[in-house]
């Protein structure tokens, strides 16, 4: 291709420039929000084609989702469409989604240097490495195993298969069951932490339920203690029938031993420290030649020995042709739990995730989990770990892989086979990674495999906007670019063009509280007279007529409903607008904030601005289950949260409302200046009466007096207002 050098970039600001033309090798592009980021990384994209001659085909271009992905194709089908037919049909209503699908299909191969392009999604880049290369290092006719709710599955979902993450792992969940020891002991754990929560308990002393029985047995019976807990579930594995507290009157009185073994007729009495004296009930006993054994507390200290001490104690005295097996099934046994089963196999999928994210090994996590100092957390991991292991087997059995699965044995195929990855190295001369702040371990273990000291990598991105941690991003990639990439060179775009100056103002003074970041003086290109507006309701109800009003005012001004967008940190906090607006037939866009990355829209409404549990910032230190893996740090998890509230506050382009309670502001709040907002509340009405005075006597006067029935003064009527 013969190189254009008179290119027109005169539409570029100066650092747009600079980055578009950077020969470095290693590039950073630090974007702010609204500051045309992607503008930038597609300019850099043509003006390698265009100016420097550069073959399509030797360009690598890197999205996270498959929207964005077609957005860049759309940009480019655009510039190259000189008739604008393709525009019109992007935003015809009347155009299906598939309608839409088709034509960009189309576009793209006319216009052979686009189709020439790689421009993939990570999940989307590295199926196609395995499936056309990876056949040393995992079946080349793999499917996908996947989770209907990943937006990826939109480009991959023709190779994804019906069985979904879920349901293989509660499938070999249910297969280990079949082991009697593994599926009691897993009703043991679901049963003490998830339905009792006695971890919970232990935290609360004060905590004591009205019959004073925290635990629940195998059977289903309440008992009072862990120990006695053991007992029953010891009765249970080996199919022995028992009384709990059954009612004894021998003689004198009447009291309730703690169990009773009708096939042996046979009494135990658990002593612990916290038992009353058992002189009388011993008494009773002899009374009665009843059959009485005392078990204690410290037996409990060592399990094997209770164990033995129990079998000693209860089967000697069994009759010889007792039944010693028990019959047992994963149905039965979680009959009215199995939904807190699902929970437990949530959890398994979430760590299977974090071990390959984090990229350790299953025995290491195992090994780990061990030594933490909660019983809880050991005995999940006893119990996960294994079924994560079957999983991790069934999956390489049936030639699936997850969408972690897709990244690491891509990384692994590039790091074994040395002729593999050079075929990828000489090929893209020039890879652009969109969205940089958003990258996680595996996705840069595969940036860095990709590279020689002749690549350009041109890395696009904001380290405010990373937002998605629970998902295993880490933000130090893009803070410490110039650490984890060897003489890199950083470019920062800081003109904002979406948003007016107290938006900009305010999203930059919020943002300055967070100490892991990259300083950047964003400046906005707007200016307007609109401040934005805080308001604190009394009550729910009045924040939601407030909101009411405001939108039929947008409204009626001439903004159009799909500028109106209204933001929330989780997705109850709009079910009762939602209701308001629909039965008052207004029709208002609403989004989780996370879902909103990358939007814009004239009006932004931000709710629920609250402190507190369910509020915002809502910061969750998630189960403890998950330091095992990787460690959460408060600090760092506030930080996320006010950059979650910057992305949300830089959505807006005109108009800004803050929504808050009276009491109850979010922290975040007193974050913003006053110069850059306008604070409005309802009144409280007042509690005590205003006190009317006489003008002339000062006497106090009665709200119904026209004249002052002492000096005769007319009463001025602004005072009985």
């Amino acid at each position: 291709m013969e190189a254009n050098t008179k290119i027109d970039l005169s539409a570029l600001n100066d650092q747009q420039k600079d980055a578009v033309i950077s020969e470095d090798k290693r590039l950073l592009v630090l974007a702010g929000a609204g500051s045309g980021k992607t503008k930038t990384l597609l300019q850099k994209l043509i003006y390698l084609i265009e100016a420097k001659g550069i073959s399509p085909s030797s360009i690598l271009a890197i999205t996270f989702t498959k929207n964005a992905t077609n957005e860049m194709l759309d940009r480019l089908i655009i510039s190259a469409d000189e008739s604008g037919e393709y525009e019109k049909q992007l935003f015809d209503k009347r155009k299906s989604f598939t309608d839409k699908e088709r034509e960009r299909y189309f576009q793209q191969k006319k216009y052979t240097w686009i189709d020439g392009l790689t421009v993939k999604t990570f999940h989307s880049f590295c199926y196609s490495i395995l499936r056309n290369y990876g056949v040393n290092e995992f079946d080349n006719k793999f499917k996908i195993i996947g989770d209907t709710k990943r937006d990826e599955e939109d480009e991959l979902s023709k190779h994804v298969v019906p069985e979904t993450v879920f349901e293989a792992i509660h499938k070999l969940l249910i297969e280990e069951c079949e082991d009697t020891e593994y599926l009691l002991n897993l009703k043991r754990y679901v049963l003490d932490y998830i339905i009792d929560k006695i971890h919970l308990k232990q935290i609360d002393p004060k905590y004591v339920p009205k019959d004073g029985k925290y635990f629940t047995t195998l059977d289903g019976t309440k008992v009072r203690s862990k120990s006695e807990q053991f007992i029953a579930d010891w009765f249970y594995r080996h199919s022995i029938k028992y009384e709990y507290e059954p009612l004894l009157n021998v003689k004198d009185f009447s009291f309730t031993p703690d169990f009773f073994i009708p096939e042996a007729n046979l009494y135990i009495e658990h002593i612990s420290d916290k038992s009353f004296s058992m002189k009388d009930k011993e008494e009773q006993f002899r009374k009665g030649n009843l059959l009485l054994v005392k078990t204690f507390e410290t037996m409990t200290k060592d399990s094997a020995l209770f164990n033995h001490t129990l079998d000693k104690i209860v089967k000697n005295r069994l009759p010889v042709d007792y039944h010693k097996t028990i019959s047992i099934n994963f149905k039965e046994e979680f009959n009215g739990y199995h939904e807190d089963v699902k929970d437990f196999v949530q959890q398994i999928i979430r760590i299977t995730d974090m071990i390959k994210v984090e990229n350790i090994n299953v025995e290491t996590v195992l090994e780990n989990a061990r030594s933490d100092q909660h019983e809880r957390v050991r005995n999940f991991y006893e119990l996960a770990i294994p079924i994560v292991k079957k999983y991790l087997e069934y999956c390489t059995n049936k030639s699936y892989l997850d969408f972690n699965d897709l990244i690491s044995r891509s990384t692994s195929l590039f790091q074994n086979h040395e002729d593999i990855a050079n075929k990828y190295k000489s090929k893209y001369q020039y890879i652009l990674v969109d969205e940089f702040q958003d990258v996680n371990n595996l996705q840069v273990e595969l940036i860095k495999l990709l590279l020689t000291d002749q690549t350009q990598l041109f890395c696009v991105g904001d380290d405010w906007q990373s937002i998605y941690g629970f998902r295993g991003s880490n933000v130090s990639y893009i803070v410490d670019f110039e650490n984890h990439f060897a003489n890199a060179k950083t470019i920062k775009l800081n003109l904002n063009y979406r948003s007016t100056q107290n938006i900009v103002g305010a999203s930059n003074e919020v943002i300055k509280h967070n100490k892991f970041k990259v300083d950047k003086d964003v400046q906005a290109s707007k200016k307007s007279e609109h401040k934005i507006v805080v308001f604190a309701g009394n009550t729910e109800e009045e924040n939601i007529q407030f909101c009411f009003d405001r939108v039929k005012e947008v409204l009626n001004d001439g903004v159009s409903n799909d500028e109106i967008l209204f933001l929330y940190r989780r997705s109850k906090m709009f079910t009762p607008y939602f209701y308001r607006f629909k039965n008052e037939n207004v029709r208002v866009q609403g989004k989780t904030i996370h879902a909103s990355k990358g939007l814009e829209a004239k009006v932004v409404f931000i709710i629920g601005l609250t402190e507190g549990n369910g509020g915002f910032p809502d910061i969750w230190l998630e189960d403890r289950i998950f330091q095992v893996i990787k460690k959460a740090n408060h600090d760092l998890l506030m930080e996320e949260e006010r950059r979650l509230f910057y992305v949300a506050i830089t959505r807006a382009k005109d108009k800004l409302f803050l929504i808050t309670q009276k009491g109850n502001e979010s922290s975040f709040l007193k974050e913003i200046p006053e110069a850059f907002t306008v604070r409005t509340t309802n009144a409280i009405k007042q509690i005590v009466d205003k006190v009317i005075l006489c003008d002339s006597c000062f006497s106090q006067l009665e709200k119904l007096h026209k004249f002052c029935p002492y000096c005769g003064q007319q009463v001025i009527e602004q005072q009985n207002e």
